[in-house]
């Protein structure tokens, strides 16, 4: 089959490798993507000349009509979006904004041009189940109550059930993601796996003290490698969606702690490395515990994760080690 598969936010960590992805394994596709103008673009710097940009201001719905216009999607992977849950305690209108009002953007571009076949997903996440018990894990997508502890997990409850409700009213083919921690190369350093593998780099180049500065290293993740979680991304488009949600996750938790000892463990610096914490990186209230089931996506697509949490780790060492 040939088709236009439109990722909107097309640079970021996530979109980057299904562009990847996508230009790797479906070469009848042609791949559109969308970023701001003035947005980084050193993660899709080698694959400019395979894809074509569009220029798209999310929360401009006459910028999302014109983007999705030109390029006429058979699928449309909203990616897009703002994705560091501590920017969301310092601009919650503005994080709103973009997830929830952007999502209704996507959502009404599509619908307007009339493209009733086209797939949409929805990308979720782990942070709508905010607060959740031990005894509630593993997640269930179609048990689990959302309990969303921090704007950004609002936001995207938000845009998660603006997709159930556009499946519902308009019979639009629509899937909703709720992807789990997602890591590997190319990861904003912001996010803790990239922020302690960074500084495990800086540390082997003598350009940082033997010393690792963390937030809590208590809370519990379901780490997922990006590159897994994109394919299931494209194995679910496949499908023809009814506003249905899947988690997208590995079905492991591994604490803060467990991801500093794993890039500890792989480190060639010979002396000991401290750690210690930093208040500043505290959240205001913080999700103790995230992890999911993914036998939904299992049965349904035949998807299993194929990256070993510590290949995943080595993966993001090496990524920074060239990059410091």
């Amino acid at each position: 089959m040939m088709g236009r598969a439109l990722i909107t936010g097309v640079d970021g960590f996530v979109a980057s490798h299904l562009t990847d992805y996508i230009l790797d394994h479906e070469p009848d596709w042609d791949v559109y993507g969308t970023y701001r103008r003035l947005a980084d673009k050193s993660n899709i710097l080698d694959r400019m000349n395979e894809i074509t940009i569009l220029d798209m201001e999310l929360t401009d719905p006459h910028s999302v009509l014109n983007a999705v216009k030109a390029a006429k999607p058979d699928k449309v992977f909203h990616l897009a979006g703002q994705s560091f849950v501590p920017s969301s305690w310092t601009s919650p209108a503005g994080t709103f904004e973009t997830n929830a009002i952007g999502t209704v953007n996507i959502l009404e571009a599509v619908r307007a041009v009339m493209c009733p076949r086209t797939y949409i997903q929805i990308a979720g996440s782990s942070e709508e189940y905010g607060l959740v018990h031990p005894f509630e894990c593993p997640i269930d997508e179609d048990l689990q109550p959302l309990r969303p502890l921090s704007p950004y997990g609002v936001s995207k409850v938000a845009a998660d059930l603006f997709g159930w409700q556009y499946a519902r009213s308009y019979g639009m083919n629509i899937t909703r993601t709720r992807s789990f921690n997602m890591t590997g190369p190319r990861r904003g350093e912001m996010f803790v796996t990239s922020d302690f593998a960074k500084q495990v780099a800086l540390i082997e180049k003598k350009k940082q003290k033997p010393m690792i500065v963390h937030g809590n290293l208590e809370a519990i993740r379901d780490f997922t490698d990006v590159r897994d979680s994109v394919r299931a991304y494209w194995l679910l488009s496949n499908m023809h969606g009814t506003g249905d949600v899947f988690n997208i996750c590995s079905g492991n938790g591994h604490s803060m702690l467990d991801v500093m000892e794993t890039l500890l463990r792989l480190t060639y610096f010979e002396e000991k490395i401290e750690h210690r914490i930093d208040e500043k990186r505290l959240r205001p209230s913080d999700v103790p515990l995230l992890q999911g089931c993914s036998n939904k996506v299992r049965a349904a697509t035949g998807w299993t994760p194929e990256y070993l949490f510590e290949d995943t780790m080595k993966d993001l060492l090496d990524y920074w080690r060239e990059r410091v």
